[in-house]
């Protein structure tokens, strides 16, 4: 299974940028799907994820400003960033729980980063 996310991204202060993310691969099923990132010096963090059936929690510093949403019969799922802030400046990346088989384990598997990069 691979996730293959958008290309680096920039933009200024209360600009908007929307990623993308496809999984592809043997792929039974996709549970969760999600977005996290990871400033320098900081920790990886969770941004957004969403479930099979829709149902969505974001982080408390992008709440009301990213919407996650997710396409299951493209195995894919996107990020809708508004008014972004230079803290909002990390490596960005996508995240899937999937079952490869009907009888395998949900595992989950991430994608390669999208450096974004807001401006002051």
């Amino acid at each position: 299974v691979q996730l293959q996310a958008s290309e680096e991204a920039w933009c200024s202060l209360g600009g908007s940028l929307r990623l993308s993310c496809a999984a592809s691969g043997s792929i039974f099923r996709i549970n969760d799907m999600g977005w996290y990132r990871q400033a320098p010096g900081k920790q990886r963090e969770l941004v957004a994820t969403i479930t099979r059936g829709g149902s969505t929690n974001y982080a408390g510093s992008v709440r009301g400003r990213f919407t996650i949403s997710r396409d299951s019969a493209k195995n894919t799922v996107h990020l809708q960033m508004n008014s972004l802030k230079p803290e909002d400046t990390a490596v960005y990346y996508c995240n899937a729980v999937v079952v490869v088989t009907t009888t395998a384990r949900p595992y989950a598997y991430w994608g390669q980063g999208t450096l974004v990069t807001v401006s002051s």
